[in-house]
């Protein structure tokens, strides 16, 4: 398992960092402008993407933007299903809730020992201390979108003959999309900020920018890092904020 993740994530590393830049800043552009249907947002995403390469640290940017993609790939593969099953299920909410909520309150820098004591320093444990540490958000989001869905419109599908598999793929999670999404946003911005801190287990990218700051103690270096860190998360935010919107108004 571990080797098939570094293969993954060294793969998805080479192909953003040998991308050129411009084609990058134009796919995050287009992204945004798909998402936000808003030209402002699209150039204020490459403008924000273009900050990260003036700071110096583009290659580091592709490195941590490659281990959140992947995190929250697993992150989203595991969390959904478990939300389903919590809303589904009242003894998967019941059992899963004090596990999230022990999830939720370890501060991050414990995830590191488990992670690096079974898979040693590198970016195999880097990214499951993300996953763990990310994937709470998206569970709660995704059980409590799917619990509020209107119980009329559940029942109106249930007397039309619906079987539960197209219960809950042709009105639940529709309608439960802008709370997931709120939660995949959530999930994308812890994340960012386990991906900084797992720098101090080898993960590298932005995080190791601030580590070595630290470590030289040179506040210049640490700000750079930091301030590229700020722009990362503000085009996560942003962009996955303007999907949940789309999502919102076309749920209503």
């Amino acid at each position: 398992m571990s080797d098939a993740l570094l293969v993954i994530l060294v793969g998805l590393e080479q192909a953003l960092r040998a991308v050129p830049a411009p084609v990058v800043l134009a796919a995050a552009a287009g992204l945004a402008l798909a998402a936000g249907r808003s030209l402002r947002l699209a150039a204020a995403m490459a403008a924000v993407l273009w900050g990260v390469g003036a700071l110096g640290l583009w290659d580091q940017a592709m490195q941590t933007v490659a281990i959140v993609l992947v995190s929250v790939a697993i992150a989203v593969l595991l969390g959904l299903p478990l939300g389903v099953l919590a809303a589904r299920q009242r003894w998967v909410r019941a059992v899963l809730a004090p596990v999230l909520d022990l999830m939720q309150t370890i501060p991050s820098f414990v995830y590191l020992i488990p992670a690096a004591m079974l898979f040693g320093l590198g970016k195999v444990p880097a990214i499951l201390a993300t996953v763990v540490y990310a994937t709470p958000p998206l569970v709660r989001l995704t059980d409590l979108g799917i619990r509020q869905v209107d119980a009329a419109a559940v029942e109106a599908a249930r007397a039309f003959g619906a079987s539960p598999h197209q219960l809950l793929w042709g009105v639940e999670l529709p309608l439960a999309l802008p709370s997931i999404m709120q939660g995949l946003n959530q999930t994308v911005m812890m994340a960012l900020g386990m991906v900084v801190i797992a720098s101090m287990i080898g993960a590298r990218g932005v995080g190791e920018t601030v580590l070595l700051g630290l470590q030289r103690g040179d506040a210049g270096q640490g700000f750079v890092g930091g301030l590229g860190i700020v722009l990362l998360a503000v085009a996560f935010d942003r962009i996955t904020q303007a999907w949940g919107r789309r999502l919102q108004d076309r749920g209503t």
